[in-house]
């Protein structure tokens, strides 16, 4: 007995100074469960807001478990620790690209743990009832061996302002071979679509698809007056900059918030009208609303083939030129696609501002945020000229998007839909929503209705398209003729409307935050495909500004 004694006290001995010579082991990591919670009080929160909009009925989506969204890449993470995740923030969080892709030159990360690190962030905040945003649909279950493949480049090969080993996420009406394209709809839960032009323009540049980002359901075109970033599908996208007391902006509401609480390097937004300035605005992040043409709209769930535009959503200036420098291309398959040469980042950089001159919209001046950065641009050296261009309608705006809607969906669904999905019409996806009104369409269909009742004719409709893009091109023509003007500038998406109409580009960029700590943009509108000159001035506003800052519960 003794000798056995002694044997397994030399044996414990032994095993402990063996253990303690070898390298020290991560821990592991725990198990990462999201579960569902009683939303009662948080619903009932919403209701003392003065915003009817933001009077939720549900937090979560019914329908989606969101353990689902990372549980393929769980495994992936199992060698992926809290200590990795600290250590890699500070070469991360809130970086630009050029400033990520340097650090990956230099061995201070690769894209393999760029990607994990993401991943690991969304899992962390997503799976906490107190923080999550329900700002992702899906991840891409390849995209850490695609890191992988990347990572094995010549790092000296790679240029710093590049999407190349970049995380991007897409709105989730924009088709992607790896992952289901939904709008956010129940109707479209299945779709497997291949890769839309412009996501193929990403992985053509070494882009990460990192995964789908959360939006409006069928871009904020299917309910009247309910909440902006609701799907069926993903839930009640939330603001970082305040958990169910602002508007996350719809209906790039989850492009907006990812980007804003650093869930990836850049987002894809989509636009008809408003649809990346106002999520842009209201999570202080950099969105543009290129000119329609300059960015394919092909494999993309529409709206309107008449509006419809992506555009790119970033922390920066500088990486929303780089983005939208990766997603240019002519499309044969978009009749309105243009092919462009312009190097949107050297345009940016470009800041010289003498004699540029600035429109300001004088009864926007009562704003005080607005008023403030138009000081810093006159004090820096931007003329600033005054104009109060008369108010006016745009009879018809809503025919433009029923019927361009009830024509184009039945096309999209035949080129770019899977075989599953058995809607064909807006019609049939009214009945298929009805069949469980509860789940499908909580805050009702009413949109949807109006475009089947809306009668404008085929010649009705061009005479409306021409007749709103010759008023809303005088509403700005006649103060940026008249006196000379390089941009008009606005707030949030207040002209949304009239730009979408006119055709004209648009750049929103953070202005600063309430008193309330609501964040607000300021809105560069120009000229059709006048993107440099807004990224330009972008550039030059941002860096005399400087407004941006990370979201305080997700630092």
């Amino acid at each position: 007995m003794r000798i056995l004694l002694y044997v397994f006290i030399t044996f414990l001995v032994f095993g402990s100074c063996k253990k303690g010579k070898e390298e020290p082991q991560k821990e592991l990591q725990p198990k990462v469960i999201w579960k569902p919670y009683d939303e009662t009080k948080d619903l009932e929160s919403t209701k003392k807001l003065e915003q009817a909009r933001m009077h939720l009925k549900l937090v979560n989506s019914k329908i989606l478990d969101k353990n689902d969204i990372w549980k393929p890449l769980a495994s992936e993470l199992e060698d992926f620790s809290a200590e990795d995740y600290n250590r890699l923030k500070k070469f991360i969080l809130e970086k630009d690209i050029p400033t990520i892709q340097q650090s990956v030159k230099k061995g201070e990360l690769s894209y393999e743990e760029l990607v994990k690190f993401y991943i690991y962030r969304i899992r962390k905040y997503e799976s906490d009832n107190s923080l999550s945003l329900n700002a992702v649909i899906s991840l891409n279950p390849k995209v850490v061996k695609q890191a992988r493949v990347l990572d094995k480049v010549d790092k000296n090969t790679i240029k710093i302002n590049s999407v190349f080993g970049m995380p991007i996420m897409l709105k989730d009406n924009i088709g992607t071979k790896d992952m289901l394209t939904t709008a956010g709809a129940i109707a479209l839960q299945n779709n497997k679509t291949d890769n839309a032009f412009i996501t193929q323009r990403l992985l053509d540049e070494n882009a990460l698809i990192l995964g789908k980002a959360n939006l409006s359901e069928w871009a904020y075109f299917l309910c009247i007056g309910c909440p902006v970033g609701y799907s069926a599908i993903g839930g009640q996208t939330l603001n970082p900059y305040g958990r169910m007391i602002f508007e996350s902006g719809g209906s790039s509401s989850g492009s907006g918030a990812v980007v804003a609480a650093n869930f990836c390097t850049a987002a894809v937004g989509t636009e008809t009208s408003g649809s990346i300035l106002s999520p842009s605005s209201q999570n202080s992040v950099v969105g543009l609303k290129p000119t329609i043409g300059l960015l394919s709209r092909s494999g993309i769930v529409p709206i309107s083939s008449t509006l419809d535009t992506p555009g790119p959503m970033t922390k920066s200036v500088v990486d929303n030129a780089i983005l939208l420098n990766a997603l240019v291309g002519k499309d044969p398959n978009d009749t309105t696609s243009v092919s462009s040469e312009t190097d949107f980042l050297i345009a940016a950089k470009d800041s010289i501002v003498k004699g540029k001159r600035f429109g300001v919209i004088k009864s926007f001046l009562q704003d005080s945020l607005y008023a403030i950065a138009i000081d810093q641009i006159k004090t820096a050296g931007g003329e600033v000229i005054e104009v109060e261009p008369e108010q006016i309608s745009l009879p018809g705006f809503l025919s433009i998007l029923n019927i361009d809607m009830k024509n184009d969906l039945p096309k999209y669904i035949k080129t770019y839909a899977s075989d599953n999905i058995n809607i064909n019409t807006i019609e049939d996806v009214i009945a298929f929503n009805l069949r469980d009104t509860l789940i499908r369409i909580p805050y009702g269909q009413g949109i949807f209705e109006g475009i089947v009742k809306d009668s404008t004719t085929k010649e009705g409709l061009e005479k409306i398209k021409e007749d709103l893009k010759i008023t809303a091109r005088k509403y700005f023509d006649s103060q940026i003729d008249e006196h000379g003007l390089d941009v008009v500038l606005s707030i949030n998406n207040y002209h949304a409307g009239y730009a979408a109409v006119a055709k004209y580009p648009a750049l929103t960029v953070p202005m600063g935050y309430t008193e309330k700590g609501e964040p607000k943009g300021l809105t560069i509108i120009g000229k059709s495909f006048s993107e440099a000159k807004l990224l330009q001035l972008g550039f030059w506003y941002e860096s005399i500004s400087k407004k941006r800052k990370m979201p305080i519960m997700y630092n």
